[in-house]
C-alpha cells in the first residue's frame, strides 16, 4: 500500500510538472509600427581575456508585415579571439547598473528550462529567449543575422513580450561578457547613446531584409568557466528541468501506471 501511495504521488508530481510546461505558441497581432533596439555599451562587463574594449553591436526588433512573431536584425563585431562559439539570449530583467548578472535567467514563460539544450529544428520547444539556440551561435567577426522568430511578442502584457527586458552576450561556457536593454524607438527624438543601461533612451532603427541567420562553421577555444573576476554567478542561470521529457509522457503509459496503482491497492 505504501509503495502504491509513493508511486501515485510521484506520478501526480510528474503530471503537474508536465501541465506547467508547454511548447511556445506562435504570436500573432504584433504591432508593425513599433521598433525596439538594444545597443551594447562601450564598456564590457567581463574585462579580462582577449577582448579589446567591448563587443560592439545591437539587436533590432520589429514585427513583420503580417504581425506574426518578431523580425530580429542582429549585428556583432569586435568579438573576443577565444571563448566561442558565442551565444546570446533575451533575459528576464533589464540592466540597471551595468551588472549583467542582475538580468537573471533567460526569458522562459513556459518553464522549459535550459536542459536539454535547445533543438533548433523544433524552436517551439526552446526557451522563448534563447535566440542563438534557435537561430545559430556567433561564430565569425563581424556576425550578421536576420530572422523572424514566431514565438516572441511586441505586445505589452504578453508573456513573451521583451520590450522591457535585456539581452546578454556570453562566452560559449555561458560566462556573461556584456548586455544591453531593449528600448522603444522614437523617431522624433533622434538616436540613442551607444549603449543602453538603465532607463530606456530613444534611438533610430536599423533597416533589414528577411532571411536566414548568417552562420560560419567551426568555433574557437573555450575559456575556463567563471574566470575574469565576474561579480556574482558566472553562468547565465541555474538549469531548470525542462519540458522536453515530460511533454512526451504518453497517455498509454499514464493509463498503465494508473492500472498498476489499482492492482497494488
Amino acid at each position: 500500500m505504501r509503495a502504491a501511495s509513493l508511486f501515485a504521488a510521484s506520478l501526480s508530481a510528474g503530471l503537474a510538472a508536465a501541465q506547467a510546461t508547454q511548447d511556445a505558441p506562435k504570436i500573432s497581432g504584433n504591432p508593425t509600427d513599433v521598433v525596439y533596439k538594444a545597443s551594447l555599451p562601450d564598456q564590457a562587463f567581463f574585462t579580462k581575456g582577449s577582448l579589446d574594449g567591448n563587443v560592439k553591436g545591437s539587436i533590432t526588433a520589429q514585427a513583420p508585415e503580417d504581425g506574426v512573431g518578431v523580425k530580429f536584425s542582429v549585428r556583432f563585431e569586435n568579438i573576443p579571439k577565444e571563448g566561442g562559439p558565442f551565444i546570446y539570449h533575451i533575459h528576464v530583467n533589464p540592466v540597471v547598473d551595468g551588472n549583467c548578472t542582475k538580468t537573471l535567467t533567460h526569458l522562459d514563460p513556459f518553464n522549459r528550462g535550459e536542459k536539454p539544450p535547445c533543438d533548433a529544428s523544433a524552436p517551439q520547444t526552446c526557451q522563448v529567449g534563447d535566440l542563438s539556440g534557435k537561430y545559430g551561435s556567433v561564430t565569425q567577426d563581424p556576425f550578421v543575422a536576420e530572422y523572424v522568430d514566431p514565438f516572441t511578442s511586441l505586445k505589452e502584457g504578453d508573456q513573451a513580450f521583451f520590450g522591457n527586458r535585456s539581452f546578454v552576450f556570453h562566452f560559449g561556457n555561458t560566462t556573461r561578457i556584456t548586455c544591453a536593454n531593449f528600448v522603444k524607438e522614437n523617431d522624433s527624438q533622434g538616436a540613442s547613446p551607444s549603449g543602453t543601461y538603465g532607463p530606456p533612451q530613444p534611438s533610430t532603427s536599423a533597416s533589414g531584409t528577411y532571411g536566414q541567420p548568417t552562420r560560419a562553421a567551426g568555433g574557437v577555444t573555450n575559456i575556463p568557466a567563471g574566470t575574469g573576476g565576474v561579480v556574482g554567478p558566472a553562468n547565465s542561470a541555474v538549469p531548470v528541468t525542462g519540458s522536453a521529457a515530460l511533454n512526451k509522457l504518453s497517455l498509454p503509459l499514464l493509463a498503465a501506471a494508473a492500472a498498476a496503482i489499482a492492482f497494488v491497492m
